[in-house]
């Protein structure tokens, strides 16, 4: 099958591709720098040179491809529009082919419990400008397009991502883990490699499909951070933060970390297979 993904050299993309390679894929990945095509051309992808506002590149290797894989975001002013031309552009040209674009499963907000895809959303505002673009994006399957969309939990593993960046570095450099309020909020935690493995399973999901890309530990803050000090070396030491200090020092973000969510994946493991190899998340933290 021959896939075309944008965020390929991004965090979740990087173990993408090499899930897509082991199952057999042939990958073109989108490039916006020689930087990025050395990573992707490392894992075996073919770079293709261009940004997410390229959206004559992102239509035409859409159209040579079987299937699309949108993991790219910009974080920079006009995400949401960006990242709506970003993902019209390569639906136009997959045609009826899949696409797969990525969510989050932030934009549920707080859980009253475990909940599925189909509960309430409530997002905090750094997410709040995906509903309307997902709307659009699985609007498309009425009218002949193939969208899915993947809703990935707290991404963790291999030493990277907003865990990473957010509480283990800042651990390091202060001498304790930050922990948002008294920890006692769940997060739906899922590690990247079985991530990306939903991903290449969801080029075979049916259209209008949306799936929670979470691995059923949904753990308590306080245990996380417990776990992260390991990490960052502080074994145990953390700091609590009101909630307003954590924005003041992480921006709106922290409004993401705050939330109170526990969430299943059981519909992508009953309809697609998914099978979690991932299963203790704790240990594998403090060892980040």
């Amino acid at each position: 099958m021959r896939v075309f993904i944008t965020g390929g050299s991004g965090y979740i993309g990087r173990s993408t591709i090499e899930a897509l390679i082991r199952h057999g894929g042939k990958v073109t990945a989108l490039a916006r720098s020689e930087h990025s095509a050395r990573i992707v051309s490392g894992l075996g992808a073919v770079p293709v040179a261009g940004a997410l506002t390229d959206v004559d590149v992102l239509r035409e290797v859409a159209r040579q491809a079987d299937g699309v894989i949108h993991l790219g975001v910009d974080y920079t002013e006009g995400t949401a529009e960006i990242d709506r031309a970003a993902a019209q552009a390569p639906q136009e040209g997959a045609g009826s082919r899949p696409y797969v674009h990525t969510g989050g499963v932030w934009v549920y907000g707080d859980t009253d419990g475990v909940v599925d895809e189909g509960a309430p959303l409530n997002p905090p505002r750094i997410t709040a400008w995906r509903l309307e673009n997902e709307q659009r994006v699985l609007a498309r399957a009425a009218t002949g397009g193939h969208p899915v969309v993947v809703m990935p939990g707290l991404v963790y593993g291999r030493s990277g991502g907003l865990v990473q960046l957010y509480f283990v570095e800042p651990g390091r450099t202060a001498g304790a883990v930050p922990c948002i309020g008294d920890g006692s909020n769940h997060w739906a935690l899922a590690h990247v490699d079985d991530v990306a493995e939903l991903f290449v399973l969801a080029l075979n999901a049916p259209a209008g499909s949306v799936y929670a890309g979470v691995s059923g530990q949904n753990l308590p803050l306080a245990d996380i951070t417990r776990a992260l000090s390991h990490a960052a070396g502080c074994l145990g030491r953390i700091e609590s933060l009101p909630l307003g200090e954590a924005v003041r020092r992480m921006g709106p973000i922290a409004e993401a970390f705050a939330l109170d969510q526990q969430l299943t994946g059981a519909r992508a493991r009953r309809e697609l297979g998914w099978t979690l190899t991932h299963l203790d998340a704790l240990a594998e933290l403090a060892q980040s």
